[in-house]
């Protein structure tokens, strides 16, 4: 069984920065995609970034540039920079790996606030 764990979410102001890192447990593979996701208050579930097990990122449009994925195959972690915040990015962001082969799994989220 797969478990993801989330941490470095919290409150910033706008034009700040926070770290977010996600480690995985489990029979994960380092071929398998993952990324994170995040919803906001009122809104859908929306994909923020990705990146495959070859270190390919995929970013949504409304983060390029500001957002950062990286993951470390050693330590089964994946990490999301996020720089140059703003308040449209306050959402709880999960952490997803998908397998490819059907297999899909979730962190339980973090709260990521950005607010003066």
């Amino acid at each position: 069984q797969v478990q993801l764990v989330e941490s470095g979410g919290g409150l910033v102001q706008p034009g700040g920065s926070l770290r977010l890192s996600c480690a995985a447990s489990g029979s994960i593979f380092s071929g398998y995609v993952m990324g994170w996701y995040r919803q906001g208050p009122g809104k859908q579930r929306e994909l923020v970034a990705s990146i495959t097990g070859g270190g390919i990122p995929k970013y949504a449009n409304s983060v390029k540039g500001r957002f950062t994925i990286s993951r470390d195959n050693f330590k089964n972690t994946v990490y999301l920079q996020m720089d140059s915040l703003k308040p449209e990015d306050t959402a709880v962001y999960y952490c997803y790996a998908d397998s490819g082969f059907g297999d899909h799994y979730w962190g339980q989220g973090t709260q990521v606030t950005v607010s003066s």
